[in-house]
């Protein structure tokens, strides 16, 4: 991976620093995810796969896990 790594994580996470998050970031064609309190542990997939779980969320496949 040769750009930085600008890691964003969702507005609903809050601002304190104590919150713990799923943070993104986007790099050489590839999304990385990770959680904010384990940066060391990166989980990468591409922009098809991470849209079609994202469209899986919205449509509330996956409700019964929260």
């Amino acid at each position: 991976m040769t750009s930085p790594l600008t890691w964003q994580k969702s507005s609903f996470s809050g601002s304190d620093g104590e919150i713990q998050c799923v943070e993104v970031a986007h790099v050489d064609g590839l999304i990385l995810l990770r959680e904010s309190d384990a940066p060391d542990t990166v989980v990468t997939t591409d922009r098809d796969k991470l849209r079609a779980f994202l469209l899986g969320v919205k449509a509330g496949e996956f409700d019964h896990l929260v």
